[in-house]
């Protein structure tokens, strides 16, 4: 697996898109985590670049 240099993070609600992507781009994964795995999925990435873009309801 390609090193993880940027996630991106769409919060919403209860699930939130997430997608690794490599220094040059590629996409390293994908995947939908519910509310409560945020914490633990990103305690077990190494140090990265987080962009997040935040849906209207996200705040509610």
């Amino acid at each position: 697996m390609s090193e993880i240099t940027t996630v991106g993070l769409d919060l919403a609600k209860n699930v939130f898109q997430v997608h690794g992507a490599d220094a040059r781009g590629g996409v390293v994964f994908r995947k939908k985590l519910r509310r409560s795995a945020v914490p633990e999925f990103f305690s077990k990435l190494s140090l990265c670049l987080v962009a997040m873009e935040v849906c209207g309801g996200a705040h509610f």
